[in-house]
């Protein structure tokens, strides 16, 4: 379970950094769409999000 807060910790920021520098923002805005989107799947097929069991 840490290892995902610390993910989602990474991912926000370099989001942050991201759209405060522009570049790479673009690149970070598409990773957070596909993880959203790979979260609501799993949820959907009824998986556990944290650990895909």
């Amino acid at each position: 379970m840490d290892l995902f807060w610390t993910v989602v910790v990474v991912i926000l920021i370099l989001w942050l950094l991201g759209v405060l520098w522009g570049g790479l923002g673009l690149l970070i805005h598409v990773l957070l769409v596909i993880a959203l989107i790979i979260i609501v799947y799993r949820l959907w097929v009824g998986k556990n999000v944290v650990t895909g069991k």
